[in-house]
């Protein structure tokens, strides 16, 4: 068995090789061009004598005498002898033609070269891509003119033209030993790779088309293996994780490295709401089996099957000849429908390894595969990177928050404890603005700017309040710790239903969560999410669920009833697919792992299927007149101007905590255009105002100013 050469020794051995592989093309030509300009010779003597040459000669027997055609060149040879001085032998005039010891001698010469390991680059290609010696040899003279400015010259004066300096298919079955004609074919090697390209000038067939080699395999036969120019624009490269990946992503990565290994592999399917997570499981999985992972969107797929075709043949060249993985991003791809033909066709084209990420899996690519779930870190994997990442002193209680909050992965936690310092309580606004760009695009974010002393409601409602914040709080304690999550597979979110009427705090509510919660607070915008398309409700909320999943808000969907409304008996196509809406939102809620608030004025509206599957329904009641006497005190700042206001009296109105603070705002406005304190006359005028906003009974003793005195 041969030693394996260090990179320098083979760089040597492969220029060795080439170089003899070169003199035994140049020889081979200078010998055809010694034949050709024998038959050649009559026939411009015939010429000179004023004799037509036959219509069925060669196009070269055109060019009359010896001297014609060397005037098709006049660069020196690679032996320093100039073209002017060499005959039509390839050797200097006056010497004999190229005997074919010298060609044997040449060849046993590349056989010598050819004997290292690794072999050199032209062998490895040609057994790699299943080249005949034939086509091998065929693509060494193609290079030649490359390499060689010698075989360029040597081509163009068989050529009979200075411009035709490339060889053709009918030179390579002229010249090299053992010729073939299936390498003529578009499905034999040369030509399905691409390794040469076809040049036709007007009359030429395929036999006489000019072939030129393909750049990028003229480099790889110099030694120079780097990514084709025409990927770049396309992939990004995948590095792994600069850390170990936790226990949870390493056995997907054994698993997929796994199938990579078998002779066929199949495509690995990575589905799962976390593409950081199907990046670093299919950079991890290329790594363990020595390869390099490129990254390219489904949306720069060219849709012109020719297009497609090429880029597929491409890719599978490239990975003949450098260790390579593709990952196919398809997270953008509309999911809902069906497949999009073009990503199919590519993937079915391909021999190679490659991953698809996707949210869902995919029924049937054109090639085997195999589907592999990929998500974040478990809750206790990401607290033990927090632990590991944060100063000794962090609090543990903080230290489980941030691990069941954001589901990050192990280089985002600790990019953020050393962007934090190391402390816990500034990791939290790090890890809040991480997650803030996915949602900003989807759904309108709320500022709190309330606790709970601004809210009124009654007793039973704020212990409810708290007991949501609780648990989300104590997720990581309950379900990792204590074992409750391992025992239960949906439903380890928390989603909350708030029911009604208009104005009793239901948005205030969740504000006070969110900042108890220290979240960010974003209300679904339904006009952007419902939609009248086919499937287009379903991919809405599927972008906004998975955005949300990485911990860092809480989903506030107001009018919720629009979206969960209940379920109808099927009595045409609209009906069966808006209960196919429902099915997928229940569904979706089902296995929401964050805090999702519903609010909704009607309660007997929502489903009921949809209410079994909710853990909090918190009933907002019509404010009592003692709370609305509460909320009227609450509704005016302590720095606002008030003068002998009447709360009794405007409790006694008939208002919810809504109202309340419109007409509180409205009143200051009212009292700034006059130049006055807060009083009764601009309370009772802006209630008013309310009333008849809201198209409510309006009784003029209900508001008239003498009864409780004019200013």
């Amino acid at each position: 068995m041969t030693t394996p050469l260090a990179p320098s020794e083979w760089e040597s051995a492969n220029a060795r090789f080439l170089s003899a592989s070169l003199s035994w093309i140049r020889l081979l030509l200078q010998r055809h061009l010694a034949e050709h300009a024998h038959q050649t010779a009559p026939q411009a003597r015939n010429e000179d004598a004023g004799e037509r040459p036959s219509v069925d000669a060669p196009r070269s027997w055109w060019r009359g005498s010896a001297a014609r055609v060397a005037d098709a060149g006049n660069t020196t040879r690679a032996d320093g002898v100039p073209l002017d001085d060499v005959s039509f032998s390839g050797s200097p005039r006056g010497s004999g033609a190229v005997s074919d010891k010298e060609i044997t001698a040449a060849a046993a010469e590349i056989a010598a070269a050819e004997s290292v390991s690794p072999e050199p680059a032209l062998v490895r290609l040609a057994q790699r891509l299943g080249l005949s010696r034939f086509e091998r040899d065929t693509l060494l003279l193609c290079a030649a003119v490359e390499l060689d400015p010698v075989a360029g010259a040597l081509c163009a004066r068989i050529n009979g033209d200075a411009q035709r300096r490339c060889p053709t298919f009918g030179l390579a079955l002229a010249v090299l030993p053992d010729p073939a004609w299936e390498v003529v074919s578009p499905h034999a090697g040369l030509r399905y790779w691409r390794l040469v390209e076809l040049t036709r000038w007007a009359g030429d067939g395929v036999i006489g088309a000019g072939l030129a080699a393909d750049e990028r395999i003229v480099n790889y036969l110099k030694g120079l293996n780097h990514l084709d120019d025409r990927l770049t624009p396309l992939l990004t490269h995948l590095d792994p994780p600069s850390g170990t990946l936790p226990p949870s992503q390493w056995r997907v990565v054994e698993t997929g490295a796994e199938h990579w290994r078998c002779e066929v592999a199949p495509v690995l399917q990575l589905a799962g709401p976390d593409p950081a997570a199907k990046r670093a499981i299919a950079a991890c999985a290329a790594a363990e089996c020595g390869l390099a992972a490129y990254q390219l969107p489904a949306a720069m797929l060219p849709q012109s099957a020719v297009d497609l075709d090429g880029l597929a043949r491409l890719w599978d060249r490239e990975s003949a000849l450098l260790p390579l993985a593709l990952y196919v991003d398809a997270e953008a791809v509309d999911e809902t429908g069906p497949e999009p033909p073009s990503l199919g066709r590519f993937l079915s084209r391909l021999a190679g390894r490659c991953v698809l990420a996707t949210r869902e899996s995919w029924s049937d690519l054109g090639r085997p595969s195999v589907v592999l779930d990929a998500a974040a870190p478990t809750p206790a994997e990401r607290a033990r990177v927090w632990r590991e990442s944060l100063l000794p002193t962090a609090d543990p209680v903080a230290i489980d928050a941030l691990a069941a909050q954001f589901a990050v992965e192990e280089a985002e936690i600790r990019a953020v404890a050393e962007m934090a310092g190391g402390r816990a309580e500034a990791a939290w606004p790090a890890c809040r603005g991480r997650t803030r760009p996915r949602m900003d695009a989807l759904a309108q974010r709320l500022e709190p700017r309330i606790d709970w002393d601004d809210i009124v409601l009654p007793d039973p409602v704020l212990r409810l309040l708290h007991q949501v914040a609780d648990q989300v709080e104590h997720r990581t304690m309950v379900y990792e710790q204590w074992g409750f999550g391992a025992r239960i597979s949906r439903g380890l979110g928390v989603s909350v239903l708030f029911a009604g009427p208009s104005g009793t705090g239901k948005t205030m509510a969740a504000e006070v969560l969110a900042a108890q919660l220290k979240l960010d607070l974003y209300r679904i915008d339904l006009s952007a999410v419902v939609s009248k398309y086919i499937g287009e409700t379903e991919k809405n909320l599927r972008r906004l669920f998975d955005a949300a999943e990485g911990g860092g808000c809480i989903l506030f969907f107001d009018e919720a009833d629009s979206l969960y409304g209940t379920r109808s008996q099927v009595k045409d196509a609209h009906d069966r697919y808006a209960n196919i809406e429902i099915n997928y939102l229940l569904q979706r809620m089902e296995t929401y792992r964050g805090l999702a608030i519903l609010a909704t004025n009607l309660r007997s509206a929502l489903d009921p299927a949809f209410l079994r599957r909710l853990r909090f329904i918190v009933e907002f009641p019509f404010p009592s007149p003692a709370e609305r006497k509460t909320i009227w005190r609450k509704s005016f700042p302590a720095a606002a101007p008030t003068e002998d206001l009447d709360f009794e009296r405007l409790a006694a109105m008939s208002v919810s905590g809504g109202m309340a603070r419109n007409i509180a705002v409205n009143a200051a406005f009212l009292a700034a255009a006059d130049g006055a304190r807060i009083g009764m006359r601009h309370a009772l005028a802006a209630a008013r105002s309310e009333f008849e906003k809201l198209e409510l009974p309006v009784r003029d003793r209900d508001f008239a100013v003498d009864e409780v005195g004019a200013p």
